[in-house]
């Protein structure tokens, strides 16, 4: 739960929709569509290892970081 919460707290603050982070993930090969990731966010859909690097590299983010959660205040 805390990874999709934070996959969505990191693409809003990229200024992305989810349908352009999906196309940013297609686009680097890993086919994902706006549901999906939708799916993925709200923890309705496992965010398989592939999926996590996939959308991390399209953030310009650490896969890691993803899976630690946001930063305490």
């Amino acid at each position: 739960m805390r990874t999709a919460r934070t996959i969505e707290i990191v693409r809003t603050e990229c200024g992305l929709a989810q349908r352009q982070l999906a196309d940013r993930v297609t686009g680097l090969g890993r086919p994902m569509s706006n549901t999906m990731l939708s799916r993925i966010e709200r923890a309705q859909r496992c965010c398989d290892a592939d999926d996590l690097v996939a959308i991390a590299d399209a953030l310009r983010f650490s896969p890691f970081a993803l899976l630690q959660g946001p930063a305490a205040p």
